[in-house]
């Protein structure tokens, strides 16, 4: 190797981690904040019903069309991104989430929860394509791998520290303003602080960021504008959804994700509920038992990447994940609300395991080229079922007094994925849809 390649080698290694140094913390901290400000209703939710008549009903439906709002504008923010930088775009983000996160804090009736629920999925659609985005413009591919790792374990521990903070933030008072109106007040108010943090740490340009040398903005820049090169020469033309779906591996993913996630947000809409029924606990009290099948989670997560690396089976690993979570959801609706926690711990470990060990099998299947554009689709369709878990919980809670029917709802649909499970390919075949019969229509 010659010594001015090292040389640029070397710039290029200084200047990643440099970016990830002062862009991760901050992308880090934004996604608690949105994870809170998206699941601190659950926390809410008896005391709205105290206080304004919420019906569990409408809860769950308030709950669920935060996901339709988010679904329906995040190919449109996404645009829109592209268009106006990720730097501008991010941070127009957080401060319409915080502002409409806010103003939940002054919610009347049914109505005004369902508009403000709706508008929040609208002012968060695109975040984490944005962040995504911001990555694929700063990080050279293998630091930005590192970089997409790291951020999305963030998820998890948002989890685990939504409850202690919004259970701590009810128990404010003053001004005339209940604690669940404080709280989301001050949830919403962080993210519009963090808006400008957004808008002073983030950069347009490469050029920009005064924290690299010249030497390495130039290594950056020269390195970044070869892949985008690279990228835009192999980018066919826009993918039609209903061409993708006629591939049936395609269809199959979208189930097995839709599936995970639609457990995952019933227990994470409906968990505060279920740790209430323990009786005589404070509400952060409620908040301290909410982060344990989450604290659980992670570290069953980590065990079954390290079991499925070395065992290779995706499908059989991604089943038992699936059968465990069946196993947890049948056992929580035990009368006992204590066995029934104890029952969603054991859960949590099968639905989040499950969402970790999904991805690998579509990436693996997939043409590079269409990747891309099935990777969204099921995403977007997976999310779904962030609508229809909390929706019909609540329409169950409602007309029954009970979400019993809907956690045997659950857990039969997990037992159906994991026989599904061992249909997926995570391998490309000759059925696996290349870009040219994707537009062809053809497999």
């Amino acid at each position: 190797m010659s010594a001015s390649v090292h040389r640029h080698d070397n710039l290029l290694d200084s200047a990643s981690a440099k970016v990830m140094r002062h862009v991760l913390p901050l992308f880090l901290i934004m996604f608690i904040a949105n994870y809170i400000d998206r699941v601190n209703v659950g926390f809410a939710n008896t005391h709205m019903e105290a206080d304004l008549g919420l019906s569990a009903a409408a809860y769950g439906l308030g709950s669920g069309l935060f996901f339709v709002g988010y679904a329906l504008f995040e190919v449109p923010s996404n645009m829109l991104m592209q268009k106006y930088g990720a730097r501008a775009w991010l941070t127009r983000i957080m401060g319409t989430w915080g502002i409409v996160a806010g103003a939940m804090a002054f919610v009347q009736n049914d109505t005004s929860f369902y508009v403000l629920r709706f508008l929040l999925g609208i002012a968060e659609a695109g975040f984490f394509p944005g962040v995504v985005y911001y990555f694929a413009q700063w990080l050279p591919q293998k630091a930005r791998g590192k970089a997409v790792a790291v951020f999305l374990a963030g998820s998890a521990f948002a989890s685990v520290l939504s409850g202690p903070i919004t259970g701590a933030l009810l128990s404010v008072r003053g001004l005339g303003l209940a604690g669940w109106q404080w709280m989301f007040l001050i949830e919403g108010g962080f993210s519009i602080v963090l808006c400008g943090a957004s808008w002073l740490l983030l950069k347009s340009r490469i050029r920009d960021a005064h924290w690299l040398t010249r030497d390495e903005q130039g290594a950056l820049e020269t390195y970044m504008a070869r892949e985008q090169a690279e990228r835009e020469a192999a980018t066919g033309a826009h993918v039609p959804v209903l061409r993708l779906l006629r591939d049936p591996q395609i269809v199959l993913f979208c189930f097995l994700y839709f599936a995970i996630q639609l457990t995952i947000y019933a227990a994470t809409f409906w968990l505060p509920t279920i740790i209430r029924k323990m009786g005589g606990l404070s509400d952060f009290q409620v908040g301290l038992y909410n982060a344990i099948p989450w604290m659980i989670a992670i570290v069953a997560m980590y065990c079954f990447a390290i079991l499925s690396a070395k065992y290779r089976f995706q499908q059989a690993w991604l089943a038992l994940a699936l059968v465990i979570a069946a196993c947890g959801l049948f056992a929580s609706t035990s009368a006992n609300p204590v066995f029934s926690f104890v029952a969603i711990c054991f859960s949590a470990i099968g639905f989040k395991a499950a969402s970790s060990l999904f991805w690998p099998m579509p990436q693996g299947y997939l043409d590079a080229r269409v990747a891309a554009a099935v990777i969204a689709l099921i995403n977007s369709l997976g999310n779904l079922g962030g609508f229809f878990a909390p929706a019909t919980f609540g329409y169950l809670q409602q007309h029954t007094g009970s979400i019993t029917g809907g956690l045997y709802g659950l857990g039969v649909t997990s037992l159906i994925a994991a026989a599904a499970a061992f249909l997926a390919r995570n391998k490309p075949t000759r059925r696996a849809p290349t870009e040219e019969q994707v537009h062809r229509g053809a497999h």
